[in-house]
């Protein structure tokens, strides 16, 4: 790592400090107070990284052609860990670096590293005492291995981060999800923008910064995850995890289709993912149960009180079927922001399905007369012929999602509660009729009650 190659340079090297700004690479042996050596290029304070890098190639080359002194191979040890300190100070600025100057800089020091990486390779195959005791350098993986830890000290430092926003969010798990999402978007649309240019397309910066945010974020989820939610932060960190992270933060337009697929997967393991969708849909259902029952309830103490239905434009009209369409719309709509497989709305639409078959059944024990004669049956009724429409109009027309078996066994529940307000107006006339039909047939002659049988026979 870099801060390990930093950590571990020579004491004497480092009592001489380092120039703030990185795309200086001071004169180290002025710093040192002693001379070069022979055939070694003075380092002047505007000279690039690269260039640098490249100096130092060239007298490692020089030499080790020529044979090292002790005294040689030990100052040269010494610039390669100068040169090192001035990456590290150049790679650790890589998400503040806004100027075209300190982003010339980072230009530079990417092309030594690549400098560096290269040499690495002319040196490998070589035996332990037919090579330098620096090499290989290993300046990409160390290169990556900083990022990791300018990532994870990024992400901490946004979740502790009040000033960073989502102070509005009611608890402190929505808050440090929020802060942490918010500071992956930053700094990957940074990369997209400023730093991306830096970089060779073979070093693909995008997808390692994305990796490395995406790796720390998941870990952070799931230790939050580890440490027990309520039902409110649960349903805020799937909002995150199955919508917010994959559809609007992974598909903005300057990031969308230019990261691997092993960036873009689920922040959750399937087990922890899982077990809060599990914790989030039963808590749901409770609810949904709760506020149907209530619902309906509701509409039973108003028959059986022998309320008379409210009258809209002539028609008498129950609030029942709204009600219950509001309730399973408001928590579909949540749904479809917090769980990524639809399917599972059926565990939702279930209870529609029970209210149903309970509300058909309620209704048939009070037009039966169960609960004792009630002079408001047939203005119930009424309105619940315009429930019955309304609710049927809802399963049929609407997006809902419900399975075919769900919509058969809803719609066959309606179709029952319709026939039986239908034959409430029905029956009487049906009796009255008979009557008639029956009289009719006793004062006919022989020739018409033979023409009425064949009639009543077909």
């Amino acid at each position: 790592m870099w801060r390990c190659l930093v950590c571990c340079s020579n004491q004497q090297d480092c009592k001489g400090g380092v120039e703030e700004n990185p795309a200086v690479f001071c004169n180290h042996h002025r710093q040192q107070n002693h001379m070069l050596h022979e055939g070694e290029a003075s380092w002047e304070e505007e000279e690039l990284l690269e260039e640098v890098s490249r100096g130092l190639i060239d007298r490692e080359e020089q030499l080790f052609s020529r044979g090292l002194s002790s005294e040689d191979e030990e100052q040269l040890q010494k610039d390669f860990n100068s040169l090192k300190k001035q990456l590290c100070l150049v790679v650790e600025n890589i998400f503040t670096s806004s100027s075209s100057r300190q982003l010339d800089t980072l230009r530079s020091a990417v092309v030594s590293i690549q400098q560096q990486e290269a040499q690495d390779q002319r040196w490998a195959g070589r035996p332990d005492d037919r090579r330098p005791t620096w090499r290989p350098l290993k300046c990409v993986s160390s290169h990556n291995a900083l990022l990791q830890s300018i990532v994870e000290s990024r992400l901490r430092e946004a979740a502790e981060d009040e000033s960073s926003g989502g102070g509005e969010l009611s608890s402190a798990v929505k808050r440090q999800v929020y802060r942490m999402g918010r500071r992956v978007e930053d700094d990957l649309l940074l990369v997209v923008r400023t730093v991306q240019d830096c970089y060779p397309s073979e070093m693909d910066i995008l997808n390692i910064c994305a990796r490395l945010y995406h790796q720390w974020f998941s870990a952070q989820l799931m230790e939050i995850v580890a440490s027990g939610l309520n039902v409110d932060d649960c349903s805020y960190v799937l909002f995150m995890v199955n919508h917010h992270y994959p559809d609007s933060l992974l598909k903005h337009t300057e990031l969308h289709g230019k990261m691997n697929s092993s960036c873009v997967s689920s922040l959750l393991l399937q087990d922890h993912l899982q077990q809060l969708e599990d914790q989030y849909l039963s808590y749901k259902e409770d609810k949904v149960k709760i506020w149907l029952n209530k619902i309906l309830k509701t509409e039973e103490e108003s028959w059986l009180k022998n309320k008379e239905p409210e009258i809209i434009d002539s028609y008498f009209y129950s609030p029942l079927a709204v009600d219950a369409i509001q309730v399973i719309d408001s928590f579909l709509t949540e749904f479809g922001c917090v769980i990524r497989d639809q399917s599972k709305t059926q565990r939702i639409t279930a209870h529609l399905e029970s209210f149903l078959s309970s509300y058909e059944k309620s209704f048939e024990a009070f037009v039966r007369g169960d609960h004792g004669n009630h002079g408001n049956v047939a203005s119930v009724v009424k309105a619940q012929l315009v429930c019955e429409q309304q609710l049927r109009d809802y399963i049929t027309e609407s997006t809902v999602c419900v399975c075919e078996q769900q919509r058969r066994r809803c719609l066959n529940s309606l179709t029952a509660l319709r026939d039986y307000g239908y034959r409430y107006f029905t029956c009487p006339l049906h009796v009255h009729l008979k009557v008639k039909t029956w009289t009719c047939f006793q004062e006919s002659t022989l020739p018409f009650k033979l023409l009425l049988l064949g009639l009543m026979l077909r």
